[in-house]
Formats: structure tokens, sequence, C-alpha cells
């Protein structure tokens, strides 16, 4: 599939005036890619112009996925860049972004910004309810109230709604659905059963560091990583390991090539969680694409939970611990236990937010 000025089709249609629908749809984390596709795959009706932030992974998934858009901006790896990046980038949307009728995207003020400067508007994805962290951070909560400036706010029924109202959404815009967000990459997924036979490993574990450099995260908390490593080699499991940048690879270095794999280029997470014993993540994204396909899960987020991991958690399909002999001892639980992943509902929550947002759409 690819998604640049085409005609995706699905279950749910936009209406249409004067020929299709065009949605400008942005890219800014390795998440986004998958997310808007399942998505898409849920709506007919529009034609899609994609834009692509280049950070860490995005560009190379957005590309996979099927989208083949311009690459606009870069992620930066240090706060003070980061934010200067980030301005620069909106002031780049808002002159380059494409002739189009609605904007979609995730946990993106820039896009959110660009779309009021054209006078287009725009419905945005988030389940980050956690801004407690922001609150000595001008540009943060700047962050914050623009992303609540959207046309219309898409949120998980778990998120707490008086976040996006604290910042001045109106609650009218504001709609909820029952699931995840990694629902929707879920739902579109196609597992492949030839992807073990192009690991070295077998029966392994999925390790991913904390993104420390986060200014949601406290980065005096350390990693787990090591830990985590250890105690998976010491009980004989071998170990996909995935780096967010350079700094996270040097902690795989020194450990067995045959018992810790890093993979050389982009890999599909939701391949390598199908067929994983486990996933562990020091972020939320991948443990929450495990627990929506029914897989064993573990975040060691150093930080609050959002509402949508506390959910997964009081329903029993995420572990949360900073405790590294506590993650090894669930680990040593599953033995024995039926751990055959599902989509079934995911696909029911996807079908919910296209339909969703294509009435939106319509309402625009």
């Amino acid at each position: 599939m690819n998604i640049s000025s085409t005609k995706t089709t699905g279950e749910s249609a936009p209406a249409t005036a004067g020929g299709r629908r065009v949605a400008w749809v942005d890219l800014v984390s390795p998440s986004h890619p998958f997310f808007f596709e399942g998505l898409l795959s849920g709506l007919s009706g529009l034609s899609v112009e994609p834009t692509v932030r280049k950070k860490t992974e995005t560009v190379a998934l957005g590309r996979a996925a099927g989208f083949d858009g311009r690459v606009i901006g870069r992620d930066f790896g240090t706060p003070t860049l980061r934010k200067a990046g980030i301005g620069i980038r909106t002031a780049e949307l808002a002159l380059r972004m494409p002739p189009c009728d609605v904007s979609l995207s995730a946990r993106n003020a820039m896009c959110v910004l660009a779309s009021h400067c054209r006078g287009v508007p725009s419905i945005h994805f988030t389940d980050n309810d956690i801004t407690a962290y922001a609150d000595g951070l001008v540009a943060e909560r700047l962050y914050n109230r623009i992303e609540a400036s959207a046309t219309h706010s898409v949120v998980p029924e778990a998120f707490r709604t008086e976040e996006l109202i604290r910042w001045g959404i109106d609650p009218d815009r504001v709609h909820t659905y029952d699931g995840y967000k990694e629902d929707v990459s879920v739902a579109c997924f196609e597992p492949d059963p030839a992807f073990p036979e192009r690991l070295p490993i077998e029966d392994y574990l999925v390790v991913r560091p904390e993104a420390l450099s986060a200014a949601y995260v406290d980065e005096s908390e350390g990693t787990l990583v090591l830990d985590l490593l250890d105690g998976a080699l010491a009980r004989g499991y071998d170990v996909v390991y995935l780096p967010r940048d350079r700094g996270d690879a040097r902690l795989a270095r020194g450990y067995p090539d045959d018992r810790v794999f890093v993979p050389d280029g982009t890999v599909d997470g939701r391949d390598l969680a199908w067929h994983a014993r486990c996933v562990l993540t020091g972020s939320g994204t991948m443990a929450r694409e495990a627990a929506c396909m029914d897989k064993p899960a573990v975040s060691f987020f150093p930080g609050p939970l959002l509402s949508v991991d506390r959910r997964l958690r009081e329903e029993g399909r995420l572990v949360h611990s900073r405790d590294p002999r506590e993650i090894l001892g669930y680990i040593d639980s599953l033995d024995g236990r039926d751990t055959r992943p599902d989509r079934d509902r995911s696909r029911a929550v996807r079908a919910e937010i296209a339909a969703l947002t294509a009435e939106l759409i319509n309402d625009l």
C-alpha cells in the first residue's frame, strides 16, 4: 500500500463534496505509521497526503507502512535543541503543508498549530494525560495547550478528559472510544509466520530501554536494562534488544551476539511481540501493543503511568514494575501458560475509531 495522494479503502466513508476529501497525516514518532495505517484502512473516500519527521525509526517505519511522504524536520538529542526544532518544524509545516481538507495527527502540537495557521480543521489523537511534569516547563505547558486547541480530540475512555479541559478544550470537542490507540495498529497487522526464522535466536524476550532523555522521564532513575539482560540470560532466555539511540546501543556491548541480538535496521515491533515470550519496555507503546494482542507485557517506565497503562494493569494485561527481581519473577511465572496472541478485540476497536473519525470528517 502506497499512501500518497491515493484513495484508501475500508469500512467507514466520510462524505465527499465535489470529489474525495484530502487528509494531511503528519507522522512524528515511531508509533504513528502503523496507527495511521490501521485507521486509514478502516476509512474510504479519502486522499492522503503524508509528511514525516526524522526521529529514530519513524521514516523507515512510515515507508514500511506505505507512507511515501515528504520528510520535514527532525528530532534532536538535547532538550534545548529539541524545543528549538519543534518551533522550526512547526513554521516549516505551516509553509509547506499539502493542500488538504483536514489534518490527522497523534500527540503532535506541531501539526495542530500549523493547521490553525492555514485555517484547516484538525483531528488529534492522544492517550497521554500526564501533564504534571510540565508544571515548571513553559514550553511543555504551551505544547499541551496547542494540542488541546485541535478542532476535535479523540481519546480512549480510560483517558482523563479533564486534562484536556484543563488546557482549554471545549468538552464537546472531546470524543472517546472503548479501547487503546495500539488496538488500531494491531488490528491491521498480519503476522509473518516465517519471522522467527530470520532471527539468530530462539525463545526470546524483547527488551527496549527507557527514554531517559525525554522531558517527562526522571533521568536520575537510571536504566534497568543491564539487570534485565543479565537476569534473562541467566534463566536461559535470548533477548532481542531494541536501542532507542546510539547511547542505548552500548548497553548491549559485552553480551554474546548469539544471546543478545540487536537488529541492524528497522524491525516491525508487532512481529517481534507476536512471536516473543514477553515484551519488556521502559516506555509504553510496545507494551500496549503486546497487551492489545494478549501477549505478556511488562512496562518498567520510570514515572507515573498514563491512565491507559493503569487501566491495562487493572485488567491484568500489563505488569508495571521498577524492580528487576519482580519482573524476572513474572517471566518465570509464564512457564506453561497459554500466551497465544489474538486480534479480534482490537479489530472491533479499530472499527469503532474509524467510524468515529469518519463522522467527525463528515461534520467538518
